[in-house]
């Protein structure tokens, strides 16, 4: 699929976002109007030109969020209709001028929702997979704010941002088969060879030596070898070094206490965070990003298996806490402590942890919202990145009271709550005992944003690619670089 920016208007389909209140070429309801409202005006001749109106609601109340919702739902309605070649028609303001920032992050909004809402999962389909392909035109004379400079630079930071999305969204997609924990080191480290990256992978006998207990307890029971995967990117080393740790379990099958039900094919979907991670230094790397960071990529299987490690077992890690695991299943926490104290080694100064981590975040959430818990500073920062570029977080409560529910018997405590409420918190708690003082950190759990069950927006069934964009800006907000995080 190409995006051109062309004067010609030789298309199948103009696309027109249209505005309640606002003047049409054609007769439409107020109520077609609505955010994400799609009409088709079809030709009624050979040659006539076909119309799609995608509602945008009112102009003065209209996000960003909701921008790219319309050209995620337009691009998927062409799709849907065979459509070869679309061009944006850019409707005039009615009351108000425009600017070149405005202009600006209207653009790149609306070709990062079409870009996403193209993306479609089809390595294992062979009679089923689609042939599609819709060519987008840009017409210049429909932005007089920006020059042409400006217009390709807009469309290329889209697209570095929507190809950062979709590279985590095709890793929570795939097969457990063909991305275990090897095979992810494997595709980690090919994806980032010839960037200007540093990447160390810790495996085997050096977990042994660095007291990774957690990725040796929870991998122990699969044929394949956790890892911890460490990405350095250092363009700007007079910044302080930001850490993203992501959980990557290929497949949580919960280990010894095993999941049950008619269907667990989303136990593939327990790396999102690591995805996330990953698709963030993607985007990063490709934007030459002046940035200092470093990603933390905990990897492991979580299964059943005669080697695996057991309820009751105790694990020992370096700071000097043992932690019983009464529950094989709260497995991403342990793995997460490691990479949080290999951070403190590392000298980090913030540390953003991120992971599909319970399912009580969802009951309290949904699926519109990740839970954040930690620095209030942080925290504020990445909600209001968040709230413009769609991935959106809500803040969560650390109850020091609630750390009662993780005191053990015979351990310093334990990997799950005593009880089944506030799950949520009480894993944000027990991950912040293995965070250094000296580190300002926020966690992330994501469990209810990785995917989507049904097309929603600019997001086919499926992962959804949440963390990507959002952690790349955060990393870009700290300093003043701003060619990245319009979002």
């Amino acid at each position: 699929m190409q995006i051109t920016i062309s004067p010609s208007r030789d298309a199948e389909v103009y696309v027109h976002p249209v505005y309640i209140g606002e003047s049409f070429q054609f007769p439409l309801r107020e109520s077609r109007r609505k955010a994400t409202e799609v009409t088709w005006f079809h030709g009624r001749a050979n040659g006539e030109a076909e119309v799609l109106s995608i509602g945008m609601g009112e102009r003065k109340k209209v996000s960003l969020e909701q921008v790219r919702r319309a050209g995620g739902v337009s691009v998927r309605s062409l799709l849907r209709e065979g459509v070869r070649s679309a061009g944006l028609v850019r409707s005039t303001v009615v009351g108000s001028e425009t600017n070149e920032e405005a202009a600006l992050v209207w653009l790149q909004a609306w070709v990062e929702g079409w870009l996403l809402g193209y993306y479609r999962f089809e390595k294992y389909k062979q009679a089923s997979k689609t042939d599609t392909n819709v060519d987008l035109n840009i017409h210049p004379e429909d932005w007089p704010e920006l020059s042409a400079s400006e217009l390709e630079n807009t469309i290329a930071i889209a697209r570095i941002r929507a190809e950062g999305a979709m590279l985590a969204r095709d890793l929570v997609n795939d097969s457990p088969d063909a991305l275990n924990p090897d095979a992810f080191v494997e595709r980690v480290a090919a994806h980032f060879l010839n960037e200007p990256v540093r990447i160390h992978v810790y495996s085997g006998q050096e977990l042994v030596d660095r007291q990774m207990n957690g990725l040796l307890a929870v991998g122990a029971g699969s044929l394949h070898h956790p890892a911890l995967i460490e990405i350095r990117y250092e363009e700007d080393t007079s910044l302080p070094l930001l850490a993203l740790v992501g959980k990557g379990i290929t497949f949580d099958m919960g280990g010894m206490n095993v999941k049950t039900g008619r269907d667990i094919s989303d136990a593939r979907m327990d790396m999102g965070g690591a995805a996330a991670v990953i698709g963030s230094m993607d985007i990063l790397v490709k934007q030459s990003a002046k940035v200092n960071v470093v990603a933390l990529i905990a990897v492991a299987d979580n299964l059943p298996d005669a080697a695996a490690m057991l309820p009751s077992s105790v694990i020992h890690y370096p700071n000097g806490l043992t932690v019983q695991v009464a529950n094989t299943d709260g497995e991403g926490r342990l793995v997460l402590a490691d990479a949080l104290l290999h951070a403190s080694k590392l000298g980090v100064a913030e540390a953003i942890d991120i992971a599909t981590l319970t399912g009580n975040v969802g009951q309290a959430l949904g699926l519109g919202l990740a839970g954040i818990w930690g620095d209030t500073g942080m925290t504020r920062k990445l909600v209001e990145i968040g709230e413009r570029n769609g991935e959106r977080l809500w803040p969560m409560p650390l109850i020091d009271e609630y750390e009662s529910e993780l005191r053990s018997d015979y351990a310093d405590m334990r990997n799950v709550g005593a009880s089944t409420l506030a799950g949520a918190i009480t894993a944000a708690l027990f991950i912040r005992r293995f965070v250094a003082e000296s580190i300002n950190w926020v966690h992330i759990d994501m469990a209810g944003t990785v995917q989507y069950k049904q097309e929603v927006g600019y997001s086919e069934a499926g992962a959804t690619g949440y963390g990507a964009r959002l952690l790349a800006d955060y990393a870009v907000s700290r300093s003043n670089y701003s060619d990245v995080g319009r979002g």
